[in-house]
């Protein structure tokens, strides 16, 4: 994966005046964002809470729309199983990836809810976890535009259902259980052309 744009200086380059050592990284500074609630953080909470100046943060990543980048790489490493879909096991292959979404954008406050909000992606992340959930369904024997509308269905399902717990959606006092919508979800891909209930005509 290439570095991301919002980067100044590498590790190797990014040193505090005076000689001293390093005291930044990409994963010391996700690490620490991911203790924090996303809702509210501000780039000057987040330098307290490294222990460096405003500016020092500033050298790695410039404002929020940097430092979720830096999370959603950090997180779709995460989330992503490490062994390639099949044709035998795409849907369970999908099932852990889906339930690594829940458990990692769950655990911290806002992440969720921030995903689920219309909003620039990184390209660099979510365009390597679109193309493991495509070949998924190509796996399952979808054809590529039906695969790529089968990503669609199951990334917003997946990442709004996520979002509205965040948010704590109410179900009229039932809590929302993730296994019945996830096995909802699966039952009704990969999705179909042509679709077998069209919009009627009026």
């Amino acid at each position: 994966m290439s570095a991301p744009r919002h980067r100044l200086h590498t590790t190797s380059t990014a040193r505090p005046a005076r000689g001293r050592p390093a005291r930044l990284s990409r994963e010391l500074i996700v690490s620490t964002a991911l203790r924090c609630d996303l809702t509210t953080l501000t780039m000057r909470e987040l330098a307290t809470h490294l222990g460096v100046s405003h500016s020092a943060l500033y050298r790695w990543v410039r404002d929020r729309e940097g430092l979720f980048d830096l999370i959603s790489e950090v997180m779709v490493e995460r989330i992503l199983p490490p062994d390639d879909p099949t044709e035998h096991t795409w849907r369970s292959w999908l099932a852990r990836l889906a339930w690594a979404m829940h458990d990692e954008f769950l655990a911290v406050p806002g992440y969720a809810a921030r995903v689920a909000h219309p909003h620039r992606h990184n390209p660099a992340s979510f365009g390597r976890l679109r193309e493991r959930v495509e070949a998924a369904f190509i796996a399952a024997g979808a054809a590529p535009e039906a695969a790529r509308q089968s990503w669609y269905v199951f990334g917003l399902s997946v990442v709004q259902w996520l979002g509205g717990v965040d948010q704590g959606v109410s179900m009229e006092g039932a809590p929302p259980r993730f296994d019945l919508f996830l096995d909802t979800l699966l039952r009704g891909l990969p999705a179909r052309l042509p679709v077998e209930h069209p919009r009627p005509d009026v």
